[in-house]
């Protein structure tokens, strides 16, 4: 696991015994570990070490997990996720509101979480390739994917890393449905279905921002770009 040992994960758990099963953990997968155990500690070794991902658990002393991935995002974008005891949908929203990628709900398997890591590095290897591509005109929609903007009409958009890699997948086939499972394999790298409430919670993220009028659900199938239509 060669590129793996390259890359840092700083782990944020104020649990003593969690936060060392998942350092050990990541340690045996060829991981560098950083650990911290509150909420200002892993902010200050966010901006020390600037770790390639961070391992965010919700409930922590000083400030939660939310704040502390507000204040990581506006200093460096890096990928989020966050572990919460919660599974409730208003909960997770904040998470991804606040700059989140991807989420896990305690308990959670170590396999899982290893395999998460691993997909939001990967998403990130891509988003390099995708920071090559022109700019994009679609209906009132200015995509422009090396700068990582978006503008409709007048106004520009701010979107999530990860809001942004999905709106670029369906940017690449205006109109058309793309499935659940293709936005997994696509933006998150991952095979098979078991992460499309991930994709449920984003999409409704990147609604809420660029209009619903723009992203059309496939109901059962997954979700499409429509262009060329006026703000509700």
């Amino acid at each position: 696991m060669e590129s793996a040992r390259r890359r840092t994960v700083l782990v944020v758990e104020d649990d003593p015994v969690i936060n060392q099963a998942l350092a050990d953990r990541l340690d045996a997968e060829g991981y560098a570990v950083l650990r911290a155990w509150d909420g200002p500690g892993a902010v200050a070794a966010h901006a020390e070490h600037a770790p390639d991902l961070v391992l965010l658990d919700v409930m922590l002393p000083g400030y939660d997990g939310h704040e502390v991935c507000r204040r990581i995002q506006a200093e460096r974008p890096v990928p989020v996720l966050m572990l919460t005891a919660r599974a409730d949908e208003a909960d997770v929203l904040v998470g991804l509101g606040v700059g989140a990628d991807d989420y896990l709900t305690k308990p959670f398997r170590m396999r899982e979480l290893v395999a998460r890591v691993a997909a939001l590095l990967r998403r990130v290897d891509r988003a390099a390739e995708l920071a090559g591509r022109r700019a994009l005109e679609l209906g009132d929609l200015r995509v422009d994917a090396p700068a990582r903007r978006l503008w409709r009409g007048d106004d520009e958009v701010r979107l999530t890393p990860t809001e942004f890699d999905l709106l670029l997948c369906l940017a690449a086939t205006p109109g058309a449905v793309v499935t659940r499972e293709k936005l997994l394999a696509e933006v998150w790298g991952w095979d098979g279905a078991t992460g499309t409430r991930t994709v449920d919670s984003h999409v409704k993220g990147l609604r809420a921002k660029v209009g619903a009028d723009l992203v059309r659900t496939a109901h059962g199938v997954g979700y499409a770009l429509e262009i060329g239509g006026d703000r509700p």
